[in-house]
């Protein structure tokens, strides 16, 4: 009685290649350099309502301060408000650098979760496959053992 597919894995086999795909993620996500988890933090954080309300309540109350305290009080003019421009030019040009390499820090990092679920999908595919093709195989030996039992009865019959 040979089993009908040669070519098939056991499952200890399918089971080494799952445990080393899973050892390939996670290698991946722990190589990100210190300045790249820098990025994605800044990314994280300055893309958050928590930073939109900091920036607003600080030009609300710069604006602010700057039209209605006393004339001697105020320390960027109305209505050109250069310093507050500066400051706000500056903060931009800093961050935007840092927004754009955490956004593809996130997009590698997303590609390479995507790829990895490709991956699994098709070895759980192979994996599908191969216990269809052991049960195939095992239906086979039981009709086989079913037709000799049949056989072995009807001899005595």
């Amino acid at each position: 009685m040979e089993l009908k597919h040669k070519s098939t894995q056991s499952i200890e086999e399918l089971k080494k290649q799952r445990k080393s795909k899973l050892k390939e993620m996670i290698e991946k996500k722990h190589s990100v350099s210190g300045l790249n988890k820098l990025a994605l933090w800044i990314t994280n954080h300055v893309g958050s309502m928590g930073f939109f309300v900091i920036i607003f309540i600080w030009t609300a109350c710069w604006l602010t301060w700057n039209i209605c305290a006393p004339q001697a009080m105020r320390f960027d003019p109305y209505p050109a408000f250069v310093l507050w421009l500066f400051m706000s030019n500056m903060i931009q040009l800093f961050l935007m650098p840092l927004i754009m390499i955490g956004q593809n820090l996130q997009s590698s990092h997303a590609d390479a979760r995507a790829e990895a679920d490709f991956e699994i999908n098709k070895q759980a595919e192979r994996e599908i496959e191969t216990i269809l093709q052991h049960l195939e195989n095992q239906n086979a030996l039981i009709l086989r053992i079913l037709e000799r039992v049949e056989n072995n009865e009807q001899k005595k019959v």
